[in-house]
């Protein structure tokens, strides 16, 4: 795996875009015409609307660079049917205190662990890559996570 990649599914891929596209085409122009409106009123120095607008539009130049970047440096997980092992993009099912759960192993970016995505740098995700045999149980502190399926694997490579 590349560090300067950005892992996504197409999900995330899009969520990103829509993003940018909201921001770009939507909030962006609206804080502009705060901007002008409040630059209008007259004194900047005293202008709490203009000093809200012009943070509010240096934020969103911001998070917009950091998309920009992030966009450029995407790697789309595609699916390969693959079932040797653990990839990114991999659900697997674990059993932990006698309980199943299902993850998704996904790229940094779109984990969410209320979603059951776990990032393939956390912990529990770097234990499971390259994982290919049900029954191996992966250690992390006091919890024991027993492997018991694997499917809908996905290799980005």
């Amino acid at each position: 795996m590349d560090p300067k990649k950005i892992y996504l599914t197409k999900e995330g891929l899009s969520e990103l875009k829509k993003e940018y596209d909201e921001l770009t085409k939507g909030k962006r122009p609206e804080v502009l015409g705060r901007l002008s409106q409040a630059r209008n009123l007259g004194d900047l120095s005293e202008n709490a609307e203009y000093v809200v607008a012009k943070e509010e539009l240096s934020f969103i130049d911001g998070r917009i660079d950091e998309l920009e970047e992030l966009l450029k440096q995407v790697e789309i997980i595609t699916n390969h049917k693959s079932h040797s092992a653990v990839k990114l993009g991999s659900t697997v099912t674990l059993t932990v205190n006698g309980k199943k759960e299902s993850f998704m192993v996904v790229g940094e970016w779109e984990a969410d662990p209320k979603e059951k995505k776990i990032s393939h740098e956390s912990p529990l995700g770097k234990a499971l890559i390259g994982i290919g045999a049900i029954g191996l149980a992966v250690c992390l502190l006091v919890i024991v996570w027993v492997v018991v399926n694997l499917s809908g694997l996905f290799n980005s490579f």
